[in-house]
């Protein structure tokens, strides 16, 4: 007979006790330690049957280069590095409700017209997802879609290698669980054995698995850090719930470049592609507005040009606010410190609050001489010229420092119509020229202000 007992694991990072705690000792969560029973007489790991593998000269491995399955998404093509590597596994995490689901009905939907899909969910029945195909998709539905409802892997395994399809998508992997283990849907332990499991199907198997995982109150995807270590690619849908913007970002990624973003907007027929997402977001600005000022971040390799909103106001308390919304809160501080400091800027009497428009975090420090110029101009009561660009990072001395990919930033900001450029001077010695925009440079943020201004 199998012997039984009791532990408690922390949902957040796993580590057990052998007591209730109200507060996990290594990752400091509350209330995040649950009882679990352990049968050792039962497997607790995901295993199949073993394969005869034998060592092999990478001379002799077959392939110069992995084929990708062609995406009908483009943003999400872009994303994974040009579309799906066969055999691999994806994690798409992200907040309730930001469309994790919606988005990859889609791109079942538009890949069953020629691939055999086949769509796992342990959350909706076939009737929810079937109602939601047909308001997500005009005309027939696709022939080669299948459809799933079940969360017990080992079943999963065998639908799979009946049906033999292209790509399966996994809804969600927190639902799924095996049986030998005697903890709940969720837990740990079943998250990341179920998540191993299907790491094995994909790599025996050559069919590429897309897991859907939900995320906690931080910000990061439930379940144990060793889930995201399984994958191959990691992927986040971020965005403000009250804005209609969705970014799907790369964090990590075997087959291709990091931090890459694809620019979705949610509509009633679903995510619609935003083929040029800083057309977009600059779409509603309203130019010789005072504390309004356009930066041009990198995302992948990607430019984006955002606008960065300035506000400062006469603060009614002995201590002044200080707001970041969509940029770091400590490298606001650091520039509110440089333009204090070396600038001469009185700032100490001023509530400070900072907005990137559009739901959109920037989080690299070449927007630092866009957020100092915003708040300036709010300080100042006068407006940055409109067909005016800032790039630069703000250092400690109040110098601007050289940023990457700069010759891509300025062509996106030439093509969108600005005529100027602010740069760091170094450079500028680079000899770094755009058609139809005039590039300044400047050494310092005061040199900047001066450029703007004119004083």
């Amino acid at each position: 007979m199998a012997k039984t007992r009791t532990r408690f694991v922390c949902q957040e990072c796993g580590r057990t006790a052998v007591k209730a705690l109200g507060r996990c000792p290594q990752c400091g969560a509350w209330n995040s330690m649950l009882e679990e029973v352990v049968e050792s007489g039962l497997k607790t790991k995901a295993s199949f049957p073993a394969s005869a593998s034998k060592p092999s000269r990478l001379l002799d491995v077959q392939g110069d280069k992995e084929e990708r399955v062609v995406l009908p998404i483009d943003e999400f093509a872009r994303v994974l590095g040009g579309g799906i590597v066969p055999g691999s596994l994806v994690l798409v995490g992200g907040e309730p409700g930001i469309g994790k689901s919606t988005l990859l009905l889609q791109l079942a939907l538009e890949m069953g017209r020629r691939e055999r899909i086949l769509y796992v969910s342990g959350e909706e029945s076939a009737q929810q997802l079937k109602a939601r195909a047909l308001r997500l998709q005009e005309g027939e539905l696709p022939p080669e879609l299948y459809i799933l409802t079940e969360t017990e892997v080992a079943s999963i395994q065998r639908h799979v290698e009946n049906i033999k399809p292209r790509l399966v998508i996994v809804d969600s992997i927190q639902t799924m669980q095996m049986d030998g283990i005697n903890s709940s849907a969720g837990s740990i332990t079943q998250v990341r054995d179920s998540a191993s499991y299907f790491q094995v199907l994909a790599k025996r198997s050559g069919i590429a698995v897309f897991l859907v995982g939900h995320v906690t109150k931080s910000g990061a995807i439930a379940g144990p850090k060793v889930l995201e270590h399984i994958v191959d690619t990691v992927l986040y849908l971020e965005g403000d719930p009250y804005h209609a913007y969705r970014l799907l970002r790369s964090v990590k990624n075997r087959f291709g470049a990091t931090s890459e973003i694809g620019v979705f907007e949610m509509g009633s027929k679903g995510l619609i592609e935003v083929a040029n997402p800083s057309e977009a977001f600059l779409s509603e600005r309203v130019v010789n507005e005072p504390g309004s000022a356009i930066a041009v971040t990198m995302e992948g390799t990607r430019p984006l040009l955002v606008e960065i909103q300035g506000l400062t106001s006469p603060t009614a308390f002995g201590n002044p606010r200080r707001t970041a919304n969509g940029v770091d809160f400590n490298r606001l501080h650091l520039t509110l410190a440089v333009l204090t400091r070396r600038v001469g800027m009185r700032l100490g009497d001023q509530d400070v609050f900072v907005n990137v428009v559009g739901g959109l975090r920037v989080d690299e420090p070449a927007a630092d001489l866009a957020v100092a110029a915003s708040i300036a101009s709010s300080r100042r009561d006068a407006p940055i010229p409109a067909d005016l660009v800032l790039i630069g990072e703000v250092g400690l001395s109040g110098e601007l420092r050289a940023v990457s990919q700069l010759e891509a930033r300025l062509r996106e900001a030439a093509k969108l119509g600005f005529k100027r450029a602010i740069v760091p001077q170094r450079v500028k010695q680079t000899k770094v020229s755009v058609d139809n925009l005039t590039i300044e440079a400047a050494r310092t943020v005061r040199a900047a202000f001066a450029r703007i201004w004119g004083d």
